[in-house]
């Protein structure tokens, strides 16, 4: 089931994050508030993800769990460049080669 669930978030980090939030107290328990997480599902899905399940209450993020909060940014923002690759060529001015 774990791995259903990570194959899962890793196609829609959004959904998974939001599933996560409504299911179980690990939201909760990595923000004070709601606001975070909520920028974090429009945002920086992957990176907020990864948070929410790295986070130890008390401790917060060791050193490995840094490392997977950049690899979280990494893919977030490969994710925002892909689509705007994909979307070039429909932008006036640019021209359609790389």
């Amino acid at each position: 089931m774990a791995c259903l669930f990570a194959l899962f978030a890793s196609a829609f980090p959004r959904l998974a994050l939001l599933i996560v939030w409504l299911f179980t107290p690990l939201v909760n328990r990595a923000f004070d508030t709601f606001i975070i997480p909520l920028l974090g599902i429009v945002f920086l899905p992957f990176t907020t993800l990864m948070y929410v399940f790295l986070y130890v209450p008390g401790v917060g993020l060791t050193g490995w769990g840094w490392f997977w909060i950049v690899i979280g940014v990494l893919l977030d923002m490969g994710a925002y460049g892909s689509s705007a690759a994909s979307n070039r060529r429909r932008m006036p001015g640019y021209s359609s080669t790389y």
